[in-house]
């Protein structure tokens, strides 16, 4: 089973001021923004930590706390789901599709940091097709561009 480390994520109070400072103090290059979750080039990622949170915990976290994330992808999810499960670790939530279609699921290191594994989005555009969704319907359920969906499934 293959876990690949995709970025690091920080929880900001500002999305639009924090953007603005990582594309012009740290000259980073915007690859995807969903609004509320700007992802850079290389594998930086910054969320509004209030809809962070929200999509994670249902609620604001306390002040201070659960500010950051790693974010990890696997083909195979639910294998490594029965792998987590006999490891002493502290779910924060199980395996859940998110609003963009991509199932994940989240819980706490050791040390109290979130830990994110989650499918590739390739999978997931592909879980789409089988299931008989066009790009078209697929790019707006996933909110990824219809260039990239049509490159995924091989088409035109």
């Amino acid at each position: 089973m293959e876990i690949k480390l995709v970025s690091s994520v920080l929880f900001v109070k500002d999305i639009q001021a924090s953007r603005h400072f990582y594309e012009t103090v740290l000259a980073q290059k915007v690859l995807m923004d969903h609004g509320p979750n700007v992802g850079f080039e290389g594998g930086f990622a910054i969320w509004q930590t209030d809809h962070a949170h929200q999509m994670i915990f249902g609620t604001l976290q306390e002040k201070g706390k659960d500010n950051s994330e790693l974010y990890f992808e696997t083909n195979t999810l639910d294998d490594f789901l029965n792998t987590l499960k006999d490891q002493a670790v502290k779910f924060i939530h199980p395996i859940r599709e998110q609003p963009w279609g991509q199932r994940v699921v989240r819980f706490y290191d050791l040390d109290d940091n979130i830990i994110e594994v989650g499918e590739p989005m390739p999978a997931v555009i592909i879980r789409y097709a089988q299931q008989g969704l066009t790009a078209e319907q697929i790019a707006a359920k996933t909110s990824m561009p219809l260039e990239i969906i049509k490159q995924i499934l091989g088409s035109k």
